[in-house]
């Protein structure tokens, strides 16, 4: 929606200006006339210079699932759209998301779909919950998917915080390793450097070997920094080609401890989407597709394109997941029993719930695994520099 400029005067003579969102200036003029303001100059802003710029998903999670748990409870109390999104556009804190919403609203009071409305703003309003909303506007149980997906989000929030804690603290604590290993290298060490050298002494050939460690550190820090930022550029890079992205994703279900976390949140995932779907009468081959849009592991992202056109040829939703080694039997028994039966989205709810069950337990070994681990590879990373150190400390106080 373009932006504009405006000068005006109140009522009682004083000056303003602002800004206001409007279709054209037409509209503009006219709200500002409602707010009693006497314009006397208006112009369009540049989008680029003076857009919102956003980088990533500019509404945070937590956010998110509380608006659409409030859509949903508004909706189901009778509420009208437009009222609703009013309402929500009030009550929000995230300025994305109220802006998308007044925009929604105007566009509801001009006739135009509910998901018709929201698919302008893609990079707030994701493509599941379109094409939920969409299938609700269809089959009239409007607010009987807004609650499932209220439901599905605060699932997918939730497991998102655990695979956040589990895998941020050791990652912290490496980081954290690295740094103090640095500092005592490049600043701690050379003081005792020339300390050692000022004495007739033979220096150990251990100590001799971090001391030369840390004489690198302090000529060539600038080539470490330039040689890991080339290395995380060079990844990023490779990362948005398909082939390698599809290498990196494969490499992290093969790390140990960790891989099978990432794999069993994934997995998770993915039975959750499609299993929302189906319940919501998403006809299976394109649920399978939306699934496979919304999953960002390529090698699963294969399968559900080779799953899709399995379907497509009149075959077994199972059949390209039996022949792959990431989808356990659980999953592909599950989803061939629900085939059999009829009960397709009952089964990989159950599935889903059982994988929420692994990752809360295995979110908790983790953590009891890892925290003495940390702790036990940053004091050996520390004690091997101090000892550095300590060993000719010894030497000289003995020839004293």
């Amino acid at each position: 929606m373009p932006l504009y400029a405006y000068q005006a005067r109140t009522m009682d003579g004083k000056l303003t200006k602002g800004k206001v969102k409007s279709n054209s200036e037409q509209e503009a003029l006219s709200e500002l006339q409602q707010l009693d303001l006497l314009v006397y100059q208006i112009k369009k802003l540049n989008p680029i210079l003076y857009g919102e710029i956003y980088i990533g998903n500019p509404v945070k999670n937590k956010d998110f699932v509380i608006f659409l748990r409030q859509f949903a409870t508004l909706v189901d109390a009778g509420i009208s759209l437009v009222d609703s999104m009013e309402i929500l556009a009030e009550q929000s804190n995230s300025k994305p998301l109220q802006n998308a919403l007044l925009e929604t609203r105007d566009d509801l009071r001009e006739g135009i779909a509910l998901s018709n409305a929201l698919a302008k703003h893609s990079k707030i309003f994701p493509e599941l919950l379109i094409s939920m909303i969409n299938a609700g506007e269809v089959s009239g149980r409007l607010d009987e998917i807004l609650d499932r997906m209220a439901n599905y989000y605060e699932k997918q929030h939730q497991l998102k915080k655990k695979i956040e804690t589990a895998l941020t603290y050791p990652i912290v604590i490496g980081v954290f390793a690295m740094l103090i290993s640095m500092i005592l290298l490049t600043f701690i060490v050379p003081v005792f450097t020339d300390m050692f050298l000022s004495f007739d002494q033979e220096i150990p050939a251990y100590t001799a070997f971090v001391l030369k460690i840390s004489g690198f550190f302090q000529r060539y820090w600038w080539l470490i920094l330039l040689v890991i930022t080339a290395v995380v550029g060079t990844i990023g890079l490779l990362n948005k080609q398909e082939k390698f992205a599809y290498y990196f994703d494969h490499i992290k279900f093969k790390i140990p401890i960790f891989g099978s976390f990432i794999q069993k949140a994934v997995l998770a995932r993915m039975t959750q989407t499609l299993s929302s779907l189906l319940n919501s009468s998403v006809p299976i081959i394109q649920s399978t597709e939306i699934t496979e849009r919304v999953i960002t592991n390529r090698v699963v992202k294969r399968v559900l394109q080779n799953c899709k056109v399995a379907l497509e040829e009149g075959e077994s939703l199972a059949k390209p997941m039996v022949e792959h080694w990431v989808f356990p039997k659980l999953i592909t028994q599950m989803i061939a029993v629900g085939e059999a039966t009829g009960a397709l989205d009952e089964m990989l709810l159950k599935v889903s719930d059982f994988y929420e069950q692994e990752l809360d337990e295995a979110s908790e070994k983790l953590k009891a695994l890892i925290e003495p681990v940390m702790i036990v590879f940053l004091s050996f990373i520390v004690g091997a520099i101090v000892l550095a150190v300590v060993i000719p400390m010894f030497s000289l106080f003995q020839s004293f």
